[in-house]
């Protein structure tokens, strides 16, 4: 067995499963999660209609590129949506569907990183496990970035020393942060794209929840947008990474793409050719109807608006906590240790929270998750609320 998995750490989930363990929550309560960021509104009706129109696809093996009408699709996206300059994507070059942000996130870090290297791998902490795994498989070290409220949950990018960056392959990014959903400027982006070109690595930029934000006339700007404005519009060194999961509610759809630098594209479907991950056809054709419809997408980010500004309202009496900048996430800070609570609230109010320790590692002796927890407002409108209610009853007993 390759001794690489040994590092591995357990999963979020699996250690909040054994947290919860031996316990029973008052049955008159139902139960209810936001522990996974697992979207829960209604996935668009011509998208369920596109796959079963597809279906004949089944009978043909596709091809790891896709399909060139997704493709060209997924360019027409992504240049209307952060404004890049016509014809600066090509879908022959720039651009390749995967099966969700997931897979790819992993593989790109098994693509990229040269092991015979002192390599290291720079991510935020707290982050998505993936990150961590991908690097450790890859035979790197993970270098973790803490976000704290004192920098506007952003990574502290001037800490790190010229050493750190000279030993850098790949640095993931994820703007909007899971879990605190921070926004990364594109002054920081351009900066990181100068410091890539100085010290030789390439950005991987996690922007699955790029679209579900409050402020219609700004969105989260994106990192192809800020290569543009640093006038790379080659996207040297830059590969952003989307997905339909959060933007369209599609998370079993497994669909995304991966965009940006061409060379370093080449290779990673050289290396997804022998990898085997290749798009199902049908899904392929319901993708194309999804990234080409906004409708769904407007509506979408409205009920999760709507969701934010009551919780909020139940909540801010009694928790310290924020609306992000973007993603469906609250990440309080709680009055007494974070596996505490999670425990506690699951015990005497049937709602599950994520331990904040548990999408950390401790890094000069700061888990920057610690004391806080991960509320994901997936669920719908009026389970949220009920959730909500449930989370100030507990804290006010233990106040």
């Amino acid at each position: 067995m390759n001794p690489d998995l040994n590092k591995l750490h357990p999963y979020p989930f699996e250690k909040l499963a054994n947290l919860k363990q031996g316990i029973t929550p008052p049955a008159e309560l139902a139960p209810i999660a936001l522990s996974i960021g697992e979207p829960k509104h209604a996935a668009p009706g011509f998208v369920v209609d596109a796959i079963q129109g597809a279906l004949d696809g089944l009978s043909r093996y596709p091809t790891t590129k896709g399909q060139i009408n997704l493709r060209i699709a997924i360019v027409g996206w992504l240049t209307q949506r952060f404004q890049l300059p016509t014809d600066s994507l090509d879908p022959e070059q720039h651009v390749l569907p995967v099966n969700g942000t997931r897979e790819a996130l992993f593989a790109f870090a098994q693509a990229v990183v040269d092991r015979q290297h002192d390599a290291c791998v720079v991510m935020p902490n707290p982050f998505y496990q993936i990150y961590e795994g991908a690097t450790l498989l890859a035979g790197a070290e993970p270098v973790y970035l803490n976000t704290l409220a004192e920098n506007g949950f952003v990574p502290d990018f001037d800490s790190v020393s010229a050493e750190t960056w000279q030993r850098c392959q790949l640095l993931y990014l994820c703007s909007p942060g899971n879990p605190t959903g921070a926004v990364i400027d594109s002054a920081t982006l351009q900066r990181l794209i100068a410091l890539a070109e100085k010290y030789d690595f390439i950005i991987a930029s996690d922007e699955c929840y790029s679209e579900i934000y409050f402020d219609e006339k700004h969105p989260p700007v994106g990192l192809l947008e800020a290569a543009v404005e640093a006038g790379h519009e080659d996207y040297r060194r830059c590969v952003v990474f989307h997905s339909l999961s959060k933007r369209s509610n599609l998370p079993g759809l497994r669909s995304g793409f991966v965009a940006g630098d061409a060379a370093v594209l080449k290779r990673f479907l050289k290396y997804r050719t022998y990898h085997g991950c290749a798009m199902p056809p049908h899904h392929q054709v319901a993708s194309i109807q999804a990234w080409q419809d906004e409708s769904h997408v407007v509506v979408n980010r409205h009920q999760y608006r709507a969701k934010f500004d009551a919780v909020l309202e139940i909540l801010r009496p009694v928790l310290d906590v924020e609306r992000p900048a973007a993603g469906f996430y609250l990440w309080p800070q709680i009055p007494v240790d974070d596996t505490e609570f999670a425990r506690e609230l699951y015990a005497q109010q049937n709602v599950t929270v994520l331990p904040g320790s548990y999408l950390s590692r401790s890094v000069e002796s700061i888990n920057p998750g610690q004391q806080r927890v991960r509320m994901a407002l997936v669920a719908e409108f009026d389970e949220c609320i009920e959730a909500a209610r449930r989370i100030r009853a507990y804290v006010e007993s233990i106040s």
